[in-house]
């Protein structure tokens, strides 16, 4: 067989077991240790002879988040962050309460997939593509429906409601982050150049000024 042909079978094969998502656990478990001094991708692992049966469990989902804010919305995150006993496990999740006509504003979860359960309420959902095509994808979920948000893409949620809503979100990441895009272009530290922001949004550079001053 040719070095090319050998080439090109250790490259299929390479790719075929490469992966975006979270590794896998080599163990049954891996409580994450956040007093290590140790930087790792990811987080370190505690003794498993000191685990406890806490480390697996997070309460106070029950409880509706705080929606008394600029946008009206509240999200509870069940990440490894608040359950150490996610690490290495490639999950999390997260509850997000609504005010009457509340939003989530638009962001991203840099790391992860979401899938979205409407438990109470009427929520407008969607997605934007990616460049260039940049098409937005929507819908208006009921209680009981289900929608998933790719990964990376921006999307938001808006209660369409005069009461309450409330949602449960599973993404596929113990870390996903979240990157609110209003948050990050215009309240960013120090501060994006004004002026190039007044370029990528063709407006003024007085707008912009504006815009960030209220973050």
């Amino acid at each position: 067989m040719s070095r090319f042909l050998i080439s090109i079978l250790l490259l299929a094969t390479c790719t075929l077991f490469a992966s975006a998502s979270d590794p896998s656990p080599l163990q049954d478990f891996c409580v994450a240790d956040p007093k290590s001094p140790v930087f790792v991708n990811g987080v370190v692992c505690k003794d498993p002879k000191g685990v406890q049966a806490y480390d697996f469990l997070f309460r106070g989902l029950h409880l509706m988040g705080n929606t008394s804010n600029n946008v009206g919305s509240a999200m509870t995150p069940v990440t490894v962050a608040e359950l150490p006993g996610l690490n290495t496990f490639g999950i999390s999740m997260a509850r997000i309460d609504f005010a009457p006509m509340g939003i989530n504003p638009p962001h991203t979860h840099p790391r992860a997939t979401e899938i979205l359960t409407v438990i109470e309420g009427t929520i407008l959902v969607g997605f934007v593509t990616s460049n260039r095509e940049n098409r937005l994808i929507t819908k208006v979920l009921e209680k009981g429906d289900v929608f998933v948000f790719p990964e990376g893409l921006i999307h938001f949620q808006k209660n369409l409601g005069n009461g309450y809503a409330l949602a449960l979100a599973a993404l596929s990441s113990q870390n996903p982050g979240v990157i609110t895009i209003a948050n990050a272009v215009f309240g960013s530290n120090p501060n994006i150049a004004a002026d190039i922001l007044a370029k990528a949004f063709q407006t003024d550079i007085s707008v912009v000024s504006q815009i960030q001053s209220k973050f």
